[in-house]
Order: structure tokens, then C-alpha cells, then sequence
């Protein structure tokens, strides 16, 4: 059954939370308990107020979400379960039909995260160091005249 993405709504806090956190724990094992603490407290209060957020949803229940802020995808999380079986896709289908060319970055160690990104089309632009964590950063660049 393909998900149903639409727009975010208060009511789904709680499966961006726990899609956030789940894939998180699988693709972010680096990140440090105080780290994913604060941006526990973030999501809700900083970056969603902020950001274009769609979620995808099966069956009434949020399992992945996309957090825009302009063409940039600032999030893209999906519970674990549904990994690989076109989720996520649909989502980055989303951001693209809004915005064509999108922009992403990626911690280098997150295996998943580079996985997804490259096999949907996105190329490196840069590569720096994220300050709050001292892990290295990619910078990703997807150009949608290219596919």
C-alpha cells in the first residue's frame, strides 16, 4: 500500500517524533545522547514552526515526514520498517514537485542517508564539519532538469 504524504499537522508530533528517533538510532549511531536530546526539543519548537513539513502516513499512521526550508530538505526521516519500500521516495517526489532542484546535507558517516540521496540523483557540492558534533558534512545537490 503506497503512503498517503500530505501537509504536517499538530497532530502528528508524536510519529515525526518517533520516525525522527527510530531512523536516527539506525543511520545516526555517532550521534551522542546529549545531541539527540536537543534536537528532540527542536523539532517541535525550532525546525518545524520553520519548515514546509509533509509527512507520509499508512493507514492513519505517520511513518515518515519531509521538512523543507525553501528548495533545502532540512529532514527526511522514515521508521525503519519501511525502509526501502518506496516511502521515502514519495517524499523526496514531494519536495521535488514543489521545488524541482533541491538541496540536502548529510552527515558523511550516515551510510543510509548517502545511499538514498545518490541513487535518487544528488551530487556533491561540498564537504565541511558540522560544529555541533565535529562529524564531517556533505553538501548535496540534486538538479531535476538532469533525471
Amino acid at each position: 500500500m503506497p503512503p498517503i504524504i500530505r501537509e504536517y499537522t499538530d497532530n502528528d508530533l508524536f510519529g515525526v517524533l518517533s520516525s525522527w528517533e527510530n531512523a536516527s538510532r539506525v543511520a545516526h549511531p555517532f550521534l551522542t545522547e546529549a545531541f539527540l536530546d536537543q534536537e528532540r526539543y527542536n523539532i517541535p519548537n525550532l525546525y518545524i514552526p520553520n519548515a514546509d513539513t509533509w509527512v507520509a502516513e499508512i493507514k492513519g499512521t505517520v511513518i515518515g515526514f519531509i521538512a523543507l526550508i525553501g528548495n533545502e530538505v532540512g529532514a527526511i526521516f522514515v521508521e525503519p520498517e519501511f525502509h526501502g519500500t518506496g516511502v521515502g521516495l514519495a517524499l523526496m517526489h514531494k519536495a521535488r514537485a514543489l521545488h524541482g532542484d533541491l538541496e540536502v546535507e548529510v552527515f558523511e558517516a550516515n551510510e543510509i542517508g548517502r545511499k538514498f540521496y545518490s541513487a535518487y540523483g544528488f551530487k556533491p557540492m561540498l564537504e565541511k564539519v558540522h560544529e555541533d558534533t565535529g562529524n564531517n558534512l556533505l553538501r548535496l545537490k540534486f538538479t531535476a532538469e538532469q533525471v
